[in-house]
């Protein structure tokens, strides 16, 4: 793990399974509304008992935060494995009616607390540039 990728790697990290965390140990009531809100977004989502989506977004969650704490984790899978993430709650973001102002990327003051999953998105992505930068001058050599 290079020094300038622990701030971001850290952070994000830890934000991520605290998240995760609170989820696990929500109740019916919350399992209800995020079930609510994901399937409005993933109809497919419908499908799922809201408890066990609960369960999967959680675990998911405290996953996804783990590889990117753990200093044995390549920058490579990390990045991949925030990126994947944080691009899922982006999508939710821009799929949720309510969330963005009419004919915008923008938020309304609803979809302010999701639209900031972006700046993860950009760290995963930013993760990933380095490697293949990385990579690519060892090519050159």
């Amino acid at each position: 793990m290079r020094l300038r990728t622990v701030p971001g790697r850290l952070t994000t990290g830890a934000f991520i399974v605290h998240s995760g965390l609170e989820k696990w140990k929500g109740g019916e009531e919350k399992a209800a509304a995020i079930h609510g809100m994901a399937a409005g977004a993933f109809p497919f989502l419908n499908e799922v008992p809201p408890r066990k989506l609960l369960r999967a977004l959680a675990a998911g969650e405290i996953a996804t935060g783990t590889v990117l704490l753990a200093p044995f984790v390549p920058a490579a899978l990390a990045g991949a494995a925030l990126s994947v993430f944080s691009g899922g709650l982006v999508a939710f973001y821009l799929r949720t009616p309510g969330m963005r102002k009419p004919g915008s990327i923008w938020p309304t003051d609803q979809g302010l607390g999701v639209s900031k999953d972006v700046w993860m998105l950009g760290i995963g992505l930013g993760l990933l540039a380095e490697c293949s930068e990385n990579r690519s001058r060892r090519l050159e050599k």
